[in-house]
């Protein structure tokens, strides 16, 4: 079997890459935070069937965390759990810390190639009743945690790595009823557009994504009776919620050398909500 190594990849004037369609991470390093349930769970375990050595990310959910390294390794994959707090500078010290003593446990150096940042919340409030103390919450843990996370992984991503930060359709389409929660995740999104150009000489790639209504614990309220769901889902042309997989198929591609071309970019992945 031949393995595909992006830092030698031929240009399309000499043909195409020769890799294992079906692990086409092999050899590589992720880390997906936020990983224990949900669209990170699902991001987890699809980069771990590409043949990513999965970093399982959590903060307080061990069990749930745990759940899902055993599902890859399960499958004949490879994965370990890591627990950090996000929402100050030194949490992320902490988590990449951590990272590396794990690493080493594993005989392996301390190096990354994909980062995925999914750790979120989201606190419901409007103009009127949205308090300080949640705006700062989750600005610390969605927009703050991210920035700290990219700095401390700079000096071990490897050259064509992948940075890739799981934004919100709410950006695009107004829900009045989580004011700072877009907000956050618009400063994610400016995050994307900014780092891009500084890491582009190192050929790694930074890019978002946004997904819409999607069947996860987070967004349980939205179908949590059929006709709640009904009523979310009709507002894709595809008359559905997003499962998580439809997710990690995007960031799948997006941690591929598949998109080696596209960069400080948000993809919608909405299903068309809104269209």
């Amino acid at each position: 079997m031949q393995r595909y190594d992006d830092t030698t990849a031929p240009s399309p004037r000499q043909g195409a890459v020769q890799a294992d369609p079906a692990r086409p991470l092999e050899g590589k390093t992720a880390l997906v935070t936020g990983a224990s349930r949900g669209i990170g769970r699902a991001i987890a375990r699809r980069l771990a069937a590409d043949g990513a050595l999965v970093a399982v990310h959590f903060h307080s959910n061990e069990a749930a965390a745990q759940e899902t390294a055993d599902r890859i390794t399960k499958s004949g994959g490879q994965a370990f759990t890591l627990h950090a707090p996000l929402g100050v500078p030194d949490d992320a010290e902490t988590l990449f810390g951590r990272y590396d003593q794990a690493l080493a446990q594993l005989g392996r150096p301390a190096e990354l190639d994909i980062l995925v940042n999914n750790a979120g919340l989201n606190i419901r409030g409007t103009i009127t009743d949205t308090t300080p103390q949640d705006f700062d919450h989750l600005i610390a843990v969605l927009a703050k945690a991210p920035l700290f996370l990219v700095q401390q992984a700079l000096p071990r991503l490897r050259p064509h790595g992948r940075i890739i930060n799981i934004s919100s359709a709410a950006t695009r389409v107004a829900l009045p009823t989580a004011l700072a929660y877009t907000m956050a995740k618009a400063a994610l999104e400016a995050l994307t557009r900014t780092l891009a150009p500084t890491l582009a000489p190192r050929n790694i790639t930074v890019n978002a994504i946004t997904p819409g209504y999607t069947k996860t614990d987070l967004n349980h309220h939205r179908w949590d009776t059929p006709e709640k769901e009904a009523a979310h889902a009709a507002q894709s042309p595809f008359n559905r919620l997003a499962d998580p997989s439809d997710i990690a198929d995007i960031a799948a591609f997006l941690a591929s050398h598949h998109s080696r071309w596209i960069t400080g970019q948000t993809l919608d992945a909405s299903g068309g909500v809104g269209l």
